[in-house]
């Protein structure tokens, strides 16, 4: 549901669903999907930032995270280091913006979401590319409806 809701974000250009943060070349979903490679499922987001800030992103993350935000390596019912959730910065200001935003999350207890230097990226399976816009959920700009998750 996070490639939806960054999707539905004015201002996002393109979406790409992936693997990040490991160490085997060229991961495919089941050797991620077995925790042996190191990777975490991702999404890529490129955006124009005269519309949307890199802060609301970071911010649609956790909104979207909601209480997994305090799990380590889970996402709702979905469990396994490939659950693992991060934001993966490129320079300095990114950083320090997913930093801020974090901090301001954490109010009761440790949020579990990482925050590190952006690694090599590798795209998903074609069959996993805007998945929830291809079972029916609408991906336009501001899209109110509610994001159904479903595999």
């Amino acid at each position: 549901g996070i490639e939806l809701a960054f999707q539905r974000e004015p201002g996002v250009v393109v979406t790409k669903v992936g693997y990040t943060q490991g160490d085997k070349l060229d991961p495919t979903y089941n050797e991620v999907c077995s925790g042996t490679t190191g990777h975490t499922e991702g999404v890529q987001v490129m955006f124009d930032p005269k519309v949307v800030s890199y802060e609301r992103l970071c911010e649609l993350l956790f909104d979207r995270l909601g209480d997994s935000m305090y799990l380590l390596n889970q996402v709702g019912n979905d469990r396994g280091t490939q659950y693992r959730h991060g934001i993966y910065y490129h320079d300095e200001v990114q950083r320090a913006v997913a930093e801020e935003t974090l901090s301001r999350q954490a109010r009761f207890t440790e949020v579990k979401t990482e925050i590190k230097p952006a690694s090599k990226w590798y795209d998903g399976e074609d069959y996993h590319q805007q998945y929830l816009q291809k079972g029916g959920q609408s991906a336009k700009k501001e899209a109110g409806e509610t994001i159904r998750c479903y595999g």
